[in-house]
């Protein structure tokens, strides 16, 4: 697994990494940015990115029942993971949380729910948490939608406070890379 990792902090580094003034989501400053969705839509780092995820899955929560994750970072992730655990033998059907409800039809916020029955436990993906705002908005979605939320993954944690945020709210996080993990990583 640390080859895959190597290589996935290599692409990602190349691809997604990027240093300068940027401003976040969540309205605070930062020296780097990173933009993982453009390492999650090439098909070596899909590919890294669902491997890598779907062997953190069997290990924290082999007993959920699908992935899912907030629009439009985690699409790729859900994605390239629910088709890989097919690969595998290990079906994990995927769900994509909207950030607005449908404003017509079913007008739900989650797209993917007739793969799923109410009480199934999940795991949500993310790209990158800086103040876990948005996986916790998430969260209560998927619960809202009669789904329990068992784990939450990322690409990136910036450990900038959302790991603490999601453990007050009864949630587990666990990063592939931090920022000092993923530099080291290219630097090796």
């Amino acid at each position: 697994m640390e080859e895959l990792k190597i290589a996935l902090a290599k692409l990602l580094y190349e691809k997604s990494y990027k240093e300068g003034k940027f401003v976040l989501t969540s309205g605070k400053e930062s020296d780097y940015y990173f933009d993982c969705k453009q390492t999650a839509l090439h098909p070596e780092g899909g590919y890294l990115i669902s491997k890598i995820f779907l062997h953190l899955l069997k290990e924290h929560c082999p007993q959920i029942k699908g992935v899912g994750g907030m629009t439009l970072g985690a699409d790729p992730l859900v994605s390239g993971v629910s088709v890989l655990s097919y690969v595998e033998n290990w079906p994990l059907p995927a769900f994509i949380v909207r950030k607005k409800a449908k404003g017509h039809g079913t007008n739900q916020y989650l797209e993917g729910l007739a793969n799923f029955q109410v009480g199934d436990e999940v795991a949500l993906l993310e790209d990158v948490v800086t103040t876990g705002g948005s996986v916790l908005t998430a969260c209560k979605r998927v619960q809202e939608a009669g789904l329990k939320v068992k784990h939450i993954f990322c690409v990136l944690d910036r450990e900038e406070g959302g790991q603490e945020a999601l453990s007050q709210a009864g949630y587990s996080l666990t990063a592939i890379f931090t920022r000092s993990k993923l530099l080291e990583l290219v630097n090796a």
